[in-house]
């Protein structure tokens, strides 16, 4: 799925607070991925399709450093990873063996990937911060992946953080977690989000001219007549 530039730049402009209320509104609740967490303060709001990995408990007999250099391994993913994207790894929610470490961090950060998402952790944690890569994640440790998984396979279904995610499904990404929109809910959370956005600032305004919570928020008849003169 191609996203549009004015698309990005809608997105970016909608916390995931929102997107996960508007989602909500329209029957959604778990689109929140647990345990996926920005790895360094301050990073700003990234969107991107999903490009999807998963690994499995490991086997001892798969998970060795021989595997690495599989047709079926994390470098293969990478190198299939397009421009743009969000890579989002199913992790299991293990958290004692690192998915991913500097080397491949810098080999996504060089094919453009957008951000690297997962319920799992990193390792070589100053290296994966050094390549500047932003990483939401639920931690790092020192042990490869290969010690607690078993990678195998990209561009399927997966779950992250408890979340079902399509390849192509829309990652947006902030100092709240990450979020997933599912395509067919794109066009509605670009409009919807925008509105919604729009409206809490109105109230976020009111709040602060001293105005009290009961009938602001959520709005009552009142409260919605003057706010939609606001717009006028």
């Amino acid at each position: 799925m191609s996203l549009s530039p004015e698309a990005r730049k809608t997105l970016a402009g909608i916390t995931t607070a929102t997107i996960t209320t508007v989602l909500l509104k329209k029957g959604l609740r778990n689109v929140w991925m647990r345990g996926a967490r920005p790895l360094r303060p301050g990073l700003p709001r990234l969107v991107g399709p999903a490009f999807t990995l998963r690994f499995v408990p490991a086997r001892e007999d798969l998970a060795t450093p021989e595997s690495w250099s599989s047709p079926i391994s994390t470098r293969t993913a990478i190198e299939a990873m397009p421009d743009g994207c969000i890579a989002v790894v199913d992790a299991m929610g293990i958290t004692d063996a690192g998915i991913f470490g500097d080397i491949l961090c810098a080999r996504m950060m060089k094919r453009g990937v957008t951000a690297l998402v997962t319920d799992g952790v990193v390792r070589d944690v100053e290296g994966v911060l050094g390549t500047n890569l932003p990483v939401w994640c639920d931690g790092y440790a020192a042990p490869p992946s290969v010690a607690g998984l078993t990678f195998v396979g990209w561009g399927e279904p997966i779950g992250c953080g408890g979340v079902a995610v399509f390849p192509n499904d829309i990652v947006v990404a902030d100092q709240d977690g990450c979020v997933l929109i599912p395509q067919a809910m794109l066009d509605h959370v670009l409009n919807e989000g925008v509105e919604q956005e729009r409206m809490e600032a109105w109230i976020v305004n009111e709040v602060n001219n001293g105005a009290v919570l009961p009938g602001l928020y959520p709005m009552n008849a009142e409260t919605k007549a003057r706010y939609a003169a606001s717009k006028k």
